[in-house]
């Protein structure tokens, strides 16, 4: 089973960098702070998706993986490089392409969203999220497979959307019921969580100009493939 439909990652690690969801951002202090980069987030998703094919699934993962990150299956959590150093890769690698990407004005935190195919015939949508390291490179810190009867159209081109740099966003935080981890700035709020017998929400809430704006809302039933 491919770790798109196997597992999600989470960094716990991260949690910790990430600053409370304003109110209000100062339009002068981001003269001074990171800006996103789009086609960087994108470009590390290929470069992802290629090591996979190129030096072996469990090697990319491991890779690409943020320090802290977890790896969420049907047994519950594992630290995720502990676990992919027991791993053999098997010997075709799952297949991905983004088809679209969200990110925080900062650029701190980016969502990536697209299909993937398994060499076991198994389709679907992934999401990833993306978080900005000290040197600059992204890492992700959450991977979630949604297994579909077929996989999604690829786009002519990759959309992307940045929240909005500047004003106050009306609501003040997203109304959401999955608790969210959010970018420095944030303008970038996802959560993932399992809920009574297994049932598992992603969401993925984006700062607009007029509000917070939920972009990914995923809900599996309890026993649903994965």
């Amino acid at each position: 089973m491919s770790m798109r439909l196997a597992f999600a990652a989470c960094a716990l690690a991260a949690v910790a960098a990430c600053a409370p969801l304003p109110n209000q951002r100062d339009p002068y202090a981001r003269l001074l702070t990171p800006r996103a980069e789009v086609s960087k987030v994108i470009a590390t998703e290929l470069a992802f998706a290629r090591a996979a094919r190129e030096d072996g699934q469990w090697t990319a993962f491991a890779e690409y993986a943020a320090d802290g990150a977890l790896l969420f299956g049907r047994n519950g959590a594992v630290e995720a490089k502990p676990w992919l150093k027991t791993q053999v890769n098997p010997p075709k690698a799952v297949s991905w392409s983004p088809h679209r990407v969200w990110s925080s004005c900062d650029g701190s935190l980016a969502v990536t969203q697209g299909a993937f195919s398994d060499p076991d015939g198994s389709v679907g949508t992934f999401n990833t999220v993306w978080q900005r390291q000290r040197n600059g490179d992204y890492r992700y810190v959450f991977d979630f497979g949604v297994p579909q009867d077929e996989a999604p159209l690829a786009p002519d081109l990759i959309s992307s959307s940045v929240a909005a740099c500047d004003g106050e966003v009306g609501a003040g935080e997203p109304d959401s019921a999955v608790p969210l981890r959010v970018s420095r700035d944030g303008t970038l709020a996802w959560g993932f969580q399992t809920i009574g017998q297994g049932e598992r929400r992603y969401v993925v809430w984006l700062a607009r100009e007029e509000g917070w704006e939920q972009v990914v809302n995923v809900a599996l039933a309890a026993g649903s493939a994965q």
